[in-house]
């Protein structure tokens, strides 16, 4: 036992992998095809009717927040069924599309890098670059959202859209700044 806790110990102080991580469970947004389904999801945000939504599902993160989890928005998604019919292996938009996305803090809030150069539109997907990209960014609002409400401050957010060539130009259109969150000053 004490030689099991002294390993333990060394590998704390050298800043080894097996020492203490924080893990996390918080709701992760996504931007999610409908398509093998029925349904078609009015999507307020974006004021259009499509076959797809932005949902959430809990995900047990590590790593520096909130960067982790504008990439965890990427991952891939099977929706679990009890349907023996519905045989669609990958929900994520993102991930359909061969659309990137990364976060990075820097001295002026979070850079959001949503990289269309790879962008490939299966035709089972009825949905345009512009729509899909409108819901990444519903996605990336609404995490960023839950994950600010408890903080203090704002977080201010650049949103830019990456490798959109003479074809994507009209995409670079959508990039952004916005603040999310932050508790309002006390009134006197």
């Amino acid at each position: 036992m004490k030689t099991l806790l002294a390993a333990f110990c060394a590998a704390c102080l050298m800043g080894h992998p097996a020492a203490a991580t924080t893990i996390m469970v918080v709701p992760v947004f996504e931007p999610l095809s409908l398509h093998g389904t029925d349904g078609d999801e009015a999507i307020s945000d974006t004021g259009e009717a499509l076959q797809a939504c932005v949902m959430p599902r809990p995900m047990a993160m590590t790593g520096a927040f909130p960067e982790v989890l504008i990439d965890a928005i990427r991952s891939p998604h099977l929706i679990p069924t009890n349907n023996p019919n519905y045989k669609i292996q990958e929900s994520n938009l993102l991930v359909i599309a061969k659309i990137g996305i990364s976060g990075e803090m820097t001295t002026n809030g979070l850079t959001v890098r949503i990289d269309v150069s790879q962008l490939a539109i299966p035709p089972e997907i009825d949905l345009t670059a512009r729509q899909i990209l409108k819901l990444t960014i519903v996605a990336i609002r609404k995490t960023l959202e839950v994950y600010q409400a408890p903080q203090s401050n704002p977080l201010a957010v650049t949103l830019v859209i990456e490798g959109a060539d003479e074809a994507k130009t009209n995409l670079r259109e959508l990039g952004a700044n916005f603040v999310i969150g932050g508790v309002a000053p006390p009134e006197n």
